[in-house]
């Protein structure tokens, strides 16, 4: 069946499912060996990217090769091209995708070849305080610094005779990429990839910043900075929880229209006015924001978003990643009377556990993706797609393969 659908999307690989599935009958263990394929590499900082053809190791013992089949081109990635991500050089980077299992090394036991994936960008050993905490989804094992390689220290790409680095133990801008066992998902495999690919990061990051971070009540106001991917998720996810007002803000008015299609209730523009944009809130809310959100990743906009909450009641999440050279500095008052300030890491998912049942929800139409995805372009455009991003003219791109 997985073969029939790949077939019918329109997608590559036919012949490579088709091969799997029929490994998986056999109970054989397909190609074990180093596959040549095309590949994004960033050689430097703020350097277009280079379609190069690169070697990709066999998985070693718990680890898995993926055929990737779609990702989606996040601000995350462009962080890391901006320099705003510190990350070693050659790197493929690309963390939202969907893909179907290769091939899989000694011991893994939750996934085979010819399931589709969804690789996980937040590793979790599932061993320390955070991994087994139930509120919790930041493993203390895994630092970032510690991403950009798998977990005996190497790396599985290969480009011009020079090791290639792994943007969050995986890397999907490339057509196979190699994770560890514990990084994958096993989702539906009727999904389609083009769409779910946005479950890996952005949609979840702010579906999940109001489900699960932010805990959104019914009849609520909030407010929501930055409407991008994670700003209209964001938006998406106050609705699912019954927020009755939800004012969108961005500086791009462009976006508005989206906006209200996901379910934003009004849209205001910072720049359309010469006081606060807290104040401005208040006035129009008759101070009652309860829940606001920072998707962008700017300092002064993570302060106005606590700044508008409630100052008695009200919850501020900061979702967008920020310069990693740069401090913030702020109020305490601000916090004193009663304000709460959170973090948001992956929208508090514990992938591996809850990316499929969202996949399934979005099959059961419980939301809809199509909403966030404004271009789909084949991979060998990618640098089109961040072209794309840079402008503001694209809410998601999805690259295909």
């Amino acid at each position: 069946m997985l073969a029939l659908w790949v077939k019918s999307s329109g997608h590559g690989g036919c012949q490579l499912v088709d091969q799997l599935l029929l490994g998986i009958s056999s109970h054989s263990q397909p190609f074990l060996e180093v596959i040549k394929c095309k590949a994004a590499v960033l050689w430097g900082l703020k350097q277009p990217l280079s379609i190069e053809e690169v070697e990709v190791a066999p998985p070693k013992a718990f680890e898995v090769r993926i055929k990737i089949l779609a990702t989606g081109i996040c601000q995350s990635d462009n962080h890391v091209i901006t320099g705003c991500l510190p990350v070693t050089f050659p790197i493929i980077i690309g963390h939202e995708a969907t893909g179907i299992v290769e091939s899989i090394g000694e011991g893994v036991t939750t996934v085979k070849p010819g399931d589709m994936v969804i690789p996980l960008c937040n590793s979790r050993c599932g061993k320390c305080s955070s991994c087994i905490h139930p509120r919790a989804n930041s493993c203390m094992k895994y630092k970032f610094s510690d991403l950009l390689v798998m977990s005996d220290g190497t790396t599985r790409f290969t480009c011009r005779g020079k090791p290639i680095y792994h943007f969050l133990k995986s890397g999907t801008f490339t057509e196979y990429t190699v994770a560890e066992e514990i990084s994958v998902a096993k989702i539906d495999a009727a999904a389609p990839p083009e769409k779910v690919c946005l479950i890996g990061c952005g949609f979840s990051t702010g579906y999940g910043a109001a489900i699960n971070i932010a805990k959104v009540t019914p009849g609520s106001t909030c407010a929501v900075f930055g409407l991008g991917g994670v700003g209209l998720s964001v938006i998406m996810g106050c609705k699912a929880a019954g927020a009755s007002r939800i004012i969108a803000i961005d500086i791009n008015p462009r976006k508005f229209e989206k906006a209200k299609a996901v379910g934003a209730t009004e849209c205001i523009n910072p720049k359309d006015y010469t006081k606060p944009i807290s104040e401005v809130l208040k006035e129009m809310t008759g101070n009652s924001v309860e829940y606001t959100f920072e998707a962008i990743g700017n300092f002064e906009t993570m302060i106005d978003a606590l700044a508008s909450c409630h100052e008695s009641y009200g919850t501020s999440v900061t979702i967008g990643i920020s310069l990693h050279s740069k401090m913030l500095t702020y109020d305490p008052m601000l916090l004193f009377t009663g304000r709460t300030w959170k973090g948001c890491v992956l929208g508090g998912w514990k992938g591996k556990e809850d990316f499929p049942k969202l996949v399934s929800n979005f099959m059961a139409k419980k939301f809809d993706l199509d909403q966030l995805i404004t271009h789909v372009l084949p991979f060998n455009k990618i640098n089109e797609g961040f072209d794309l991003l840079n402008k503001g003219e694209s809410i998601r791109t999805v690259l295909t393969f």
